[in-house]
């Protein structure tokens, strides 16, 4: 059975989905459908690197991930953990990074699925000439975020002392 818990972001409440040990889904919103309301380690793991991340103290996530989908939708899931934090890529440039550049479209759909949005950062990709487009969490959730991630943009190899040590300022 699927566990959940429900947490408070800047960009509003958000439910997190466990199952088997890995993170299965993020839900904009305090959304439940069947799911055991708990604390397991993979939820509170879950939760405090995503409090990291808003506060500017976590680029890169290590809770484990299971997202369920097709074999389109995971190829085009795992390229999008390869976009680096604070950075943008197109929908053309996805499709090219899967093998298959005249995806583009299809590409969309796949990012468009993704049960896991900011932990598969979806909100990354942009139109063909830099202008937002569609978002699960809408295009002004978008934008906060890839603002935040401009902002707090510095060398991942700071995450370990930025948590040790308090906010890290580097870009």
């Amino acid at each position: 059975m699927a566990s959940a818990k429900l947490i408070h972001s800047p960009i509003g409440p958000l439910t997190l989905v466990e199952e088997g040990g890995a993170l299965r889904e993020v839900r904009f919103g305090e959304i439940l459908t069947g799911e055991m309301l708990c604390d397991t380690p993979v939820l509170l793991q879950a939760a405090r690197e995503l409090e990291e991340y808003f506060e500017g103290r976590r680029q890169i996530f290590s809770v484990p991930l299971a997202p369920r989908g097709t074999p389109f939708q995971l190829k085009c899931w795992n390229a999008l953990r390869l976009i680096p934090y604070g950075e943008t890529r197109t929908y053309g440039q996805q499709a090219e990074a899967i093998g298959q550049p005249k995806a583009s479209r299809a590409v969309g759909m796949g990012n468009h699925r993704n049960p896991l949005p900011i932990f598969i950062p979806c909100h990354r990709v942009v139109g063909k000439n830099g202008t937002l487009t569609g978002y699960a969490g809408g295009l002004e959730m978008k934008e906060t975020l890839l603002t935040l991630e401009r902002m707090n943009r510095h060398d991942p190899a700071q995450d370990q002392d930025c948590l040790h040590n308090g906010p890290c300022h580097g870009k």
